[in-house]
């Protein structure tokens, strides 16, 4: 041990930073980064949602999970227990978004972290002459303008406290082009703006405002455009050919590595952390390879 060593050998060290140490390693209670926090996080009744709900109040939060999906935002709130509430909220309405937020402030007098997660996929055809701007347009009324509306009434409570943390869920598709559709990727890379430039103003009153971006993922949401895209495929190859776009051999991106990433930005352990863009991605959109063929391969 640390204390046998130091005194064996009389290697000098400092003695709060040694204390600190050695009581944390006494510890047998595991570090709850959220206690006492209140968290309200759109689409939270499944997916990406429902993970960073479950890995919030396992750190100790209570959660307010918004979702306009009723049945399933009441059954993910009875299974994660009495820490867990359910709100119904379509973040293209400004007031259900109003009402959320002041729903954790009357219930808890206090909003600490806002996790703006809800989105929908884009059903439009793949090339910019065949746009529907009809679907374009409700893509970006739920994943660009519910986003804005979720910061803003966040922002209008956390500002009075001088504290604060907001995340987004953006995307590797708002990372680098050719990723999704058009209208998808454009409106996660607006995500990525959002933060960037809110940054710059909610810095100004302590509150942090961070995104992630993850690779795709087989959650609800990605699996149902799957079964889509291939409806002749068993679920099972489905999340093969989902888990196989990865690069990082030996594992595989799961909700609960996304959840890990947004308890990370919302903690304390990310007190420094603003504007930033966390990629989830096992280094997918790090590099792109140049596939020349082998000496051996060329005539």
């Amino acid at each position: 041990m640390m204390l046998r060593i130091c005194l064996r050998k009389n290697i000098p060290y400092a003695r709060p930073l040694f204390t600190e140490s050695f009581y944390r390693l006494l510890s047998t209670r595991p570090e709850r980064k959220l206690q006492d926090k209140v968290a309200l996080i759109t689409g939270g009744a499944s997916g990406i949602g429902r993970a960073a709900a479950t890995t919030f109040i396992n750190n100790g939060a209570k959660v307010i999970i918004a979702d306009i999906d009723q049945q399933h935002g009441r059954e993910t709130v009875k299974e994660l227990g009495p820490n867990a509430t359910f709100v119904t909220c379509d973040v293209t309405k400004e007031s259900d978004i109003s009402s959320a937020v002041d729903f954790a402030v009357s219930e808890y007098k206090q909003l600490d972290i806002m996790y703006n997660n809800a989105g929908i996929p884009c059903k439009t055809p793949p090339s910019i002459v065949d746009l529907d701007l009809e679907s374009f347009d409700k893509v970006m009324d739920i994943n660009v303008r519910g986003v804005m509306v979720g910061i803003k009434h966040a922002a209008r409570v956390m500002i009075p406290r001088g504290t604060g943390s907001i995340l987004c869920t953006a995307s590797v598709t708002g990372v680098i082009g050719g990723m999704a559709q058009h209208t998808y990727s454009v409106s996660k890379f607006a995500v990525i703006g959002i933060v960037k430039s809110l940054a710059s103003e909610l810095c100004r009153h302590g509150i942090r405002i961070n995104c992630i971006s993850p690779i795709a993922i087989p959650t609800p949401f990605v699996m149902n455009e799957m079964n889509q895209i291939y409806p002749h495929l068993e679920s099972e190859r489905l999340v093969e050919i989902v888990r196989n776009v990865g690069v990082l051999k030996g594992a595989n991106c799961e909700p609960s590595d996304v959840a890990n990433a947004a308890l990370y930005l919302a903690s304390d352990d990310a007190r420094y952390v603003n504007g930033h863009n966390l990629v989830v991605d096992g280094g997918f959109t790090s590099f792109k390879s140049l596939e020349f063929p082998a000496p051996n391969q060329v005539q």
